[in-house]
This record gives structure tokens, C-alpha cells and sequence, in this order.
């Protein structure tokens, strides 16, 4: 931190900031920052697979039927969508870190009233509570991982996200049940898995009051000086209060020692140059998110279709479930690589193929298996580029926003896509229901094509994908208009 740096109030701030970033790098900061956050979409997975699990014995001990159980799941992710949504908003206007805390308020509270529960109107309004705050935290953590991160590193640390979540919680989640439900055996081991799940919520709670806001919030915001102090944090590496001595000025201070807030009008994602990569990546994600539910939720019943019994058909879909683990990965480490677009352009190609593949040539178990890890393995090299994608897509004073709207009409897809295919499935077979797969990711494919690439560019300012930000423009003119360059120094 000795070293001296020179800022220019030539220089518009926004590109001050991508400098900053690019300069910084990645820092332990970064690294404890994607830690905790990954600790917590883990943990927000294995609320997800809950229901799923703990639907047994609430079968054997409540008598529900399973129709109720599967409401209890449309419940969660109804609200998640409406959680996404209501978050994106919130953390447009008031933060990312606030929100980021309430939704992990929403989430040990929703836990805490599913372990409680007393009968099912209770356990469905705990889940509905759980709901909200999971689809919240998911689209927070994806937009603040892209604003702390320069326009290099942003696709592996997004990318991460579902390396922990799709993933490798996913894999995980069943053997996080059995291994709650050997130490509580009884009637009562169901109470005990949502009673752990509150346990990491708390723990998490103790760290992330160590996650500053993002810099391009606070910037977004007027608020130079407190973005000044959170860049200082992350080259430092340190975290907490303790590591907010600004020695260093990244961001100069306006000509006439104001700074204008931008301005907040949801509304622009659906009008304007904005509109049209909301509908065309909203798009992509139904079909991606229909897709990837669609075949979780009937895989064993598929296999089963195919002769083989009910234990056998989940050990199998274990086994494929490893290729959603392998394609998080490479979608992350893509991320880094290659543009967006030719990444997920190639990577719905190569899901229609297999998906046919799937549909009219497994007949024996290992050409079940291989296509049907292949198959994940696209599904999830997608579906994590799309969380790397869609922040990209917008300006800081609506990339919450933005980004929550199209992650939630892909939860809204995966809640009613498996109806469609269960018909499709009833009345086609096989072949049919992943001849209908394989149209939707050409479809994917089309629509990608409509919007812009935001590969290794900033996502702010006017060389931003696709528009130029006003904010940007305003301060190059005030920097023009200026009768001489000033600079500040510190050491």
C-alpha cells in the first residue's frame, strides 16, 4: 500500500473504477468474500432438496398425500421467484449488503418455522418464508460477485456460484439427509434437518458483516469516498473494519465536490436498448431452466419406464448428476476464457444432440449413462454461463434488478415446464419429451443471437456492451468542460 496513486478528474470515475479493479486484481479479500458466499448457497441448495427429502416421512407420520408434498416444492419456488424479484428491487434502491442480510434473515426464519411446524399449513407458510429469501440470496450473490470483481475474473467468481450450488450441492444434499437422519433417528428426524439448516445460516451471519458493499453500488450512489475505502479493503486483502483506512484514492473527487446519485427506474430493463436483451436472454433462460427441471424431475421416472426399478433408477441419476458437478466447472473456468455467447451458443448445440441421443439411442445402461451425464453437463455448463451472462448485461443502477428478472423467469419456467413434459412424456415417450428438450435449445440458440457480447468488456460506462451509460457521459462532459486537469496523490 505504499506505492503512490495518481487519479485524474479528466478521467471519468466510472473508468477510474474499472482501472482500480483491473489494477487490484484478485485478493485474499476476494477470495474470503466468494467464500462466504459459497458457504451460503451451499447451505441454500440443501434447503432446496429438503422437501425432497424429508417427503417420506412426512408421508409416514402426517399422512399428507404426495400431491401436498409437491405443492410444498412449487411453494418454495414460487416464492423464490417473487424473493428474486422483490430483492433485485430492494437492492437497487438500498444495497446489495442489506439485502443480502434480509434475505439470510428470510432464511433462518423460514427454517426455524418448518423445524417447528405443527401441521401442513405451517410447514407450507415456513416454506413459502424460505422460499423468498433463497431466490433473493442466489441473485444478490450473482450481482455482487460482478460488481466486486474486474471484467476479467467476473466469470470465474460468478461461475463459482453454481460450482457450489448445481453442483456440488446437488451431489451433496442427499448425503447431508442421511447423515442428519442417522444422528436424530425417529419420528422426529425431519424436524432436526430444517433445525440444521438454521445452524449455518447464524454461522454465516457472524462473517458477513465483513462483506463490504460493492464498489459500483456506492459509486452508483454519489457515495466516492466510501467506494474509495471499499477498494482500499480489497487490495488490501483484509476485511473488516479494521482494514477501511483509505490510503489509497482510486476515484477522484468531483470538480465541485458533488456527486449525483443515478437515478433508479426499474422500468428501463423492459424499454429502451435494455428491452431487448431482457427478452432475449429471458428467453434463453425459460428454455434452459424448463429443460434442466423438467429432466430432475422425471428422470426416474423415465428410467423406470425403461424397466429398470426405483432404487436403481436414482442410483443412476446420481451418477448423472456428476456431469452437472463437471459442467459448473467449466462453465467457471469458460467464463474466463471465451465470450459468452459462442460459450453458450456451442453449448446449446451440443445439448440438442444429446438430448436426442438421449431420446432415441440409450438402450442399454452405459449409453444411459453417458448421455445422461452429458446432458447434465451442457445443462449446467448453460445454466451457470447465464448467471455469468445476465449481470453483464446492465448498468449498476439497475443490474439487481435486471439480473433478478431474468433469473426469475427461469424459476418460473422450472416450476411449470415438468407439467408440459410430463404430458409430452405420457402421450410421446421417451423419445418425444426429449425430441421437445432438443427444440428448446435451438430455441435458446435463436434467441442468444439478439443479444449483445459482453465478453472482457466494463460493465458500466460507455464502453459498456450494447449503450452507453448517461452517468458516464455526464461526468466525461463536466471533465471536458474542466480548464484544467487536477490530480490528487496519496501514499
Amino acid at each position: 500500500m505504499g506505492a503512490e496513486v495518481v487519479v485524474s478528474s479528466s478521467e471519468p470515475r466510472l473508468q477510474q473504477l474499472e482501472r482500480a479493479l483491473d489494477d487490484i486484481g484478485v485478493t485474499p479479500s476476494h477470495k474470503k468474500i466468494l467464500a462466504l458466499i459459497l458457504f451460503g448457497v451451499l447451505f441454500d441448495v440443501f434447503e432446496q432438496n429438503a422437501v425432497g427429502l424429508v417427503g417420506p416421512l412426512l408421508r409416514e407420520y402426517w399422512g399428507i398425500s404426495a400431491a401436498q408434498i409437491g405443492f410444498l416444492n412449487t411453494l418454495t419456488f414460487g416464492a423464490a421467484a417473487i424473493g428474486r424479484l422483490g430483492s433485485g428491487y430492494i437492492a437497487d434502491r438500498f444495497g446489495r449488503r442489506t439485502m443480502l442480510s434480509i434475505n439470510l434473515m428470510l432464511f433462518t426464519l423460514g427454517a426455524l418455522i418448518c423445524a417447528l411446524a405443527t401441521n401442513y399449513t405451517m410447514l407450507a407458510a415456513g416454506r413459502f418464508i424460505v422460499g423468498f429469501g433463497l431466490g433473493g440470496e442466489i441473485s444478490i450473490a450473482v450481482t455482487m460477485l460482478a460488481e466486486f470483481c474486474s471484467s476479467r475474473f467476473r466469470g470465474v467468481a460468478v461461475g463459482a456460484i453454481n460450482v457450489a450450488g448445481g453442483g456440488l450441492g446437488n451431489m451433496l444434499a442427499p448425503a447431508f439427509g442421511l447423515a442428519v437422519f442417522a444422528f436424530f433417528p425417529g419420528p422426529d428426524s425431519w424436524r432436526w434437518l430444517f433445525g440444521c439448516l438454521v445452524l449455518p445460516a447464524f454461522f454465516v451471519l457472524l462473517y458477513r458483516r465483513f462483506i463490504p458493499e460493492t464498489p459500483r453500488f456506492l459509486l452508483s450512489k454519489g457515495r466516492v469516498e466510501e467506494a474509495n475505502r471499499v477498494l482500499n479493503i480489497l487490495a488490501s486483502g483484509k476485511l473488516g473494519k479494521s482494514a477501511g483506512g483509505g490510503t489509497k484514492r482510486y476515484l477522484s473527487e468531483a470538480s465541485n465536490g458533488a456527486h449525483r446519485a443515478e437515478k433508479v427506474r426499474l422500468s428501463e430493463v423492459f424499454v429502451g436498448p435494455l428491452a431487448r436483451r431482457t427478452v432475449a436472454v429471458g428467453i434463453a433462460v425459460c428454455m434452459t431452466y424448463g429443460a434442466q427441471i423438467s429432466v430432475l424431475t422425471l428422470m426416474p421416472t423415465i428410467l423406470m419406464a425403461q424397466g429398470y426399478t426405483l432404487s436403481k433408477s436414482f442410483v443412476f441419476t446420481i451418477v448423472m448428476q456428476s456431469g452437472s458437478l463437471l459442467g459448473a466447472i467449466t462453465a467457471s473456468y469458460f467464463g474466463f476464457r471465451f465470450p459468452r455467447k459462442r460459450v453458450l451458443t456451442l453449448g446449446a448445440i451440443a445439448a440438442c444432440v444429446i438430448g436426442l441421443c438421449f431420446g432415441f439411442l440409450s438402450k442399454s445402461q452405459p449409453l444411459i449413462l453417458a448421455f445422461g451425464a452429458a446432458f447434465q453437463f451442457c445443462v449446467l455448463l448453460l445454466n451457470t454461463s447465464i448467471w455469468i451472462y445476465a449481470p453483464e448485461l446492465y448498468p449498476t443502477r439497475v443490474r439487481a434488478f435486471g439480473t433478478a428478472f431474468i433469473l426469475a423467469l427461469g424459476t418460473l419456467a422450472g416450476a411449470a415446464m415438468p407439467l408440459v413434459a410430463g404430458r409430452v412424456f405420457d402421450q410421446y415417450g421417451i423419445g418425444g419429451m426429449f425430441g421437445m428438450m432438443a427444440a428448446m435449445y435451438a430455441v435458446f440458440a435463436i434467441a442468444l443471437t439478439f443479444a449483445p457480447e459482453t465478453f472482457g468488456k466494463p460493465i458500466d460506462g460507455p464502453d459498456a456492451p450494447g449503450d452507453s451509460d448517461p452517468q458516464a457521459a455526464d461526468d466525461a462532459s463536466a471533465s471536458s468542460s474542466a480548464s484544467a486537469p487536477s490530480a490528487s496523490h496519496a501514499s
